[in-house]
C-alpha cells in the first residue's frame, strides 16, 4: 500500500493526485519547488517503475515545470531555468523535485540542497501559490 514518507509531511504542502503522483508544493520561498511522487508502493528508484509509468512521470515533470513557473509568478520572480532531480538520498521513496532557478537565487549556480533555512510563506501568499501550481497542474 502507498503512503508517503513522514519527511514530507512538515516540509511540504499537498498539491492533489495527478495521474501517477501525489503532487507537493515545498514550503520554501526562496524557490518554485514542485515535488512529485509517484504513488507506488516500495518505488525508491526510476527502474521500480513500469515502462509506461515512467512516461507518465515525464508528463508529470513537465506539468510541475509549468507549476513552478506559476508559482515564480506568484513569488514575483521569474524562473529561467528548471532543475529535475531525484536523488532520495535523505528520503529514499522515489520522488522528483522540479525547482525553478534563476541567476542570483540564493544558491545560484549550485544545488538548492542544504543552503541557508528554508523560508515560509506567508498565510494570503502560501494560498495563492497552492491555487497557481493546481491551477497549472490541472488541479484546480
Amino acid at each position: 500500500m502507498f503512503e508517503i514518507a513522514p519527511a514530507f509531511l512538515p516540509t511540504s504542502e499537498p498539491l492533489g493526485e495527478l495521474a501517477l503522483c501525489h503532487a507537493r508544493l515545498q514550503a520554501d520561498t526562496r524557490w518554485p519547488w514542485i515535488v512529485l511522487i509517484p504513488r507506488v508502493a516500495g518505488a525508491r528508484e526510476l527502474e521500480d517503475l513500469g515502462a509506461n509509468p515512467r512516461a507518465a512521470l515525464m508528463e508529470e515533470v513537465v506539468a510541475a515545470g509549468e507549476a513552478a513557473r506559476a508559482v515564480g509568478a506568484v513569488l514575483g520572480v521569474s524562473v529561467e531555468k528548471l532543475n529535475v532531480g531525484a536523488l532520495g538520498n535523505v528520503t529514499p521513496q522515489l520522488h522528483v523535485h522540479v525547482v525553478g532557478r534563476r541567476s542570483g537565487d540564493p544558491a545560484w549556480p549550485g544545488p538548492v540542497w542544504g543552503v541557508g533555512t528554508a523560508e515560509p510563506y506567508g498565510e494570503g501568499q502560501l494560498a495563492a501559490a497552492l491555487a497557481a501550481a493546481r491551477t497549472a497542474l490541472g488541479l484546480g
